[in-house]
């Protein structure tokens, strides 16, 4: 089993930042892909940036050159550094964990508002 446990979100203000993490424990290899989703009210969840166990990041269009994704292997910690934000990025933001399965944290807020 593994446990995902989010932190960071928060309220801030157009063109603020924000870093979220993500602490992974439980039954864990050396090699899974760890990433972040995000859901909007009324939204589909939708991808925002994932990274491999070794450093290989992908991102959605609408966060690139924005957000940056990174982790620490040795915490088992993915982190969402979140530059420039907007409105439009106001969601619940979700930690992901995959290894054989997929793994979800309970979510954070992120709310984007002047």
């Amino acid at each position: 089993q593994v446990h995902l446990v989010e932190s960071g979100g928060g309220l801030v203000q157009p063109g603020g930042s924000l870093r979220l993490s993500c602490a992974a424990s439980g039954s864990i290899s050396s090699i899974y892909t760890m990433g972040w989703y995000r859901q909007a009210p009324g939204k589909q969840r939708e991808l925002v940036a994932v990274i491999t166990s070794g450093g290989v990041a992908n991102y959605a269009d609408s966060v690139k050159g924005r957000f940056t994704i990174s982790r620490d292997n040795a915490k088992n910690t993915v982190y969402l550094q979140m530059n420039s934000l907007k409105p439009e990025d106001t969601a619940v933001y979700y930690c992901s964990l995959t290894i054989g399965r997929g793994y979800w944290g309970q979510g954070t807020q992120v709310t984007v508002s002047s």
